[in-house]
């Protein structure tokens, strides 16, 4: 598959009528003081138009600030943000996303995710998250780090499906089962840490691509995930950094390294491992 091919902004459409920018910004650990409207108004001003927060990052507040300032219309700008664990359960879940609006000072977010699936409450969670989307609190609703076990429960407990489930993805943890099965499920597939949080950037196979197309690492990997039909957010706060993430959308990796890219998978996670969440 080329991959997304339009541009910065180019969408993609989700399972219910909505659509998502493919590039996004992620915001974690950028704190407060400045830092993280920074990021965002640069990131909006260079192009992007979709913006990924959290309740945990606890930068929801510069994020607003940042979208509601940016001169951008608010219909323009996707912005995500999720459910933390202490806050999983129905009416707390329903209670926390109004918390999180508050602190947006946003009428709605364009997308709210459960950001863990917390044994014993998700299912509530995702109810109460089904209850937002009816009063128009979030236009979309979907997952994260979510593995098949996990949405095989959420479709046999629930008639509404996810529209996203963000995870975190790279050529070195190219979660291909959990791939075919969103895309079966017309579920978009959604990368956090595409960048491996720069742990594998020096590698020589992706060193050796990115000279053959004048690109840098960065963007191979983030192109590699673009093609699998995946969305990216790669998170910074420095400008330069930004600006060279959005240089994704005027190459195409061929087959040939697609597929060597495609083998550099060794289960490596920069994060989290939520594999072993019952």
């Amino acid at each position: 598959m080329s991959g997304p091919s339009l541009g910065i902004a180019a969408r993609a459409p989700l399972n219910d009528g909505n659509s998502m920018p493919w590039l996004g910004l992620g915001v974690y650990r950028i704190a407060g003081g400045g830092s993280c409207v920074r990021a965002a108004a640069h990131a909006l001003s260079t192009g992007y138009r979709h913006i990924d927060t959290a309740a945990l990052y606890g930068n929801e507040e510069d994020v607003g600030r940042a979208v509601r300032e940016s001169g951008v219309p608010r219909s323009e700008v996707f912005v995500v943000t999720k459910l933390w664990n202490s806050d999983q359960g129905y009416a707390s879940a329903i209670k926390a996303c109004n918390a999180s609006l508050a602190k947006l000072k946003l009428d709605y977010v364009d997308l709210y995710l459960i950001h863990w699936p917390e044994p014993g409450r998700r299912l509530d969670s995702w109810r109460a998250l089904v209850e937002l989307r009816k009063q128009g609190k979030c236009r979309s609703i979907g997952v994260s780090n979510y593995t098949i076990a996990h949405l095989k429960e959420l479709l046999a407990g629930s008639d509404v499906k996810p529209a996203v489930n963000q995870v975190e993805f790279s050529p070195f943890l190219y979660q291909r089962s959990l791939l075919e099965f969103c895309r079966a499920h017309g579920i978009q597939l959604e990368a956090y840490c595409p960048l491996t949080r720069g742990e594998r950037l020096k590698d020589s196979t992706v060193g050796g691509i990115a000279r053959r197309y004048d690109k840098t690492p960065a963007q191979v990997l983030l192109r590699w995930a673009l093609q699998h039909e995946v969305m990216v957010i790669p998170k910074s706060g420095n400008p330069a950094r930004i600006t060279e993430n959005a240089g994704l959308f005027d190459f195409t990796l061929d087959e040939r390294d697609m597929a060597a890219l495609d083998a550099l998978n060794a289960d490596f996670r920069a994060c989290w491992d939520p594999t072993r969440v019952r």
